[in-house]
């Protein structure tokens, strides 16, 4: 929602050193604001949304006429796992997360990660970020081929703004699942090594 980039920019002033600033899923929008951070060395998306800025999250996921034809007929129904309340916030039932969020962790891994969340603010979803950072510092983005909530091919859609990219076979919370695919490519970021050993994906340029 609101001020969750501004959040992030006075962590960041905390730093005297490069940071590699990662977002996931909504998380993608806010890092597209803070990473103008001069701190901010690179940004990474895991399965979320490199918005521009003339987006939202919600107008990137249905707006354009791309992403809107994307077939959703095998998915899951999103929509009616989802309950939104009188002040804005929505939750989600907890077989309907991890079904979304956790198809492909393990059940007690599962269970602890549904027994964290809490409501999230709907209107973040439509808010347009006031600076636009994969445009000035490099950027990776993460497609998760098995995502039940974002839909591989919009991720694929968005990927193509990043500078680099790599494809796994996760759902959308890959930092559970396979934490250690997320471990490699910070490593590599941060280390500027991506055609060393631990970089799996490819370069755009």
């Amino acid at each position: 929602r609101a001020g969750d980039a501004d959040r992030v920019g006075r962590a960041l002033d905390a730093f005297d050193e490069p940071v590699v600033l990662v977002g996931h899923s909504y998380g993608g929008v806010v890092i597209t604001q803070a990473g103008m951070h001069p701190q901010v060395s690179d940004l990474v998306y895991l399965a979320s949304f490199n918005v521009d800025e003339t987006e939202s999250a919600l107008s990137a996921a249905i707006g354009e006429s791309e992403a809107a034809a994307l077939d959703h007929a095998d998915r899951a129904d999103a929509l009616a796992q989802i309950h939104i309340a009188d002040d804005g916030t929505s939750t989600i039932d907890a077989d309907g997360a991890r079904v979304l969020f956790y198809n492909d962790c393990p059940g007690e891994l599962a269970d602890r990660a549904v027994a964290r969340l809490g409501p999230h603010f709907m209107a973040s979803l439509s808010q347009i970020p006031s600076a636009v950072a994969w445009r000035h510092r490099p950027s990776t983005y993460a497609v998760c081929t098995l995502d039940n909530i974002v839909h591989p091919e919009l991720q694929r859609i968005l990927a193509r703004r990043a500078d680099h990219l790599v494809e796994w076979p996760t759902g959308h919370s890959p930092f559970l699942s396979r934490p250690d695919l997320v471990a490699d490519l910070l490593v590599a970021v941060a280390g500027g090594d991506r055609n060393g050993r631990r970089w799996s994906g490819y370069d755009r340029s």
